[in-house]
């Protein structure tokens, strides 16, 4: 879970600071940052100059904005996954064969961090993006996640993270939720049913280590309208389940 620090530096709490609300808002100027951030603008104007002298901002006229620096730190850090590097390949022959958007994702810090998305050639566009962060509890990836972690894990992230409604459909009670993750476990797989975007269902498989450990997991995002009826999900349900497997048993035995 999220560790308070005993003793926080300021300067660095600033700097990221600076740093989330430039991600936010895809640049700012000087005066911006410090107006939204309550901050005085030479201040401001020191740590800008500081992560733009290490190159991890750049300044466009009168407007900074995060540099590439952050992607080239992020490339590095997925390339090091043994989930992304086996299961890549194989997102990409499972979105060709089903036509939909598939997504890996593993979890982390209480969410699930997308890792990697194939788009088949009927993919519907979200608002996903790799390095994106999905809520567990609202989400087919992160119901996969949930169902095979430890109960007391679960616990805490629901303490932490809420059960926060994106539309009608969002589970948003802690009985429920178990009771759901309970059929997860038992299935094999997760369903979404318009929990976190209207219109668009999506099925998700884990992967798992051979001793148990949920590594993350896959899942295939279509509108309800492809999802409509029980024969047509449980072609997508086989498909990123089979998928699943052969991610982990790749992982095991490479």
């Amino acid at each position: 879970m999220n560790e308070k620090a005993n003793h926080p530096v300021k300067t660095l709490e600033k700097t990221v600071a600076i740093v989330d609300l430039l991600e936010r808002r895809r640049g700012a100027r000087l005066g911006v940052v410090a107006d939204e951030l309550s901050m005085h603008k030479s201040t401001v104007h020191n740590h800008l100059s500081t992560l733009r002298e290490h190159e991890y901002v750049v300044k466009e006229g009168e407007e900074y904005r995060l540099s590439l620096q952050f992607l080239t730190v992020g490339g590095v850090l997925r390339q090091d996954i043994d989930l992304y590097e086996v299961a890549k390949p194989k997102l990409d022959d499972l979105a060709a064969e089903t036509g939909e958007l598939v997504t890996l994702a593993t979890p982390e810090r209480g969410l699930a961090v997308v890792l990697y998305r194939a788009k088949g050639d009927q993919a519907v566009e979200i608002d996903t993006h790799v390095g994106g962060q999905v809520t567990l509890h609202n989400s087919a990836l992160g119901k996969a996640i949930l169902a095979n972690l430890p109960r007391d894990r679960v616990e805490e992230i629901v303490a932490e993270r809420g059960l926060p409604a994106a539309t009608s459909n969002t589970i948003t009670d802690e009985a429920r939720l178990a009771d759901e993750l309970q059929q997860v476990e038992a299935d094999g797989y997760a369903f979404d049913d318009e929990e976190q975007w209207r219109g668009l269902r999506c099925i998700s498989a884990p992967v798992l280590t051979d001793d148990g450990i949920v590594k993350g997991a896959i899942s295939i995002s279509a509108p309800k309208s492809r999802m409509a009826n029980e024969s047509a999900r449980q072609e997508y349900v086989e498909a990123v389940k089979n998928t699943a497997n052969i991610v982990e048993l790749s992982i095991t035995y490479s």
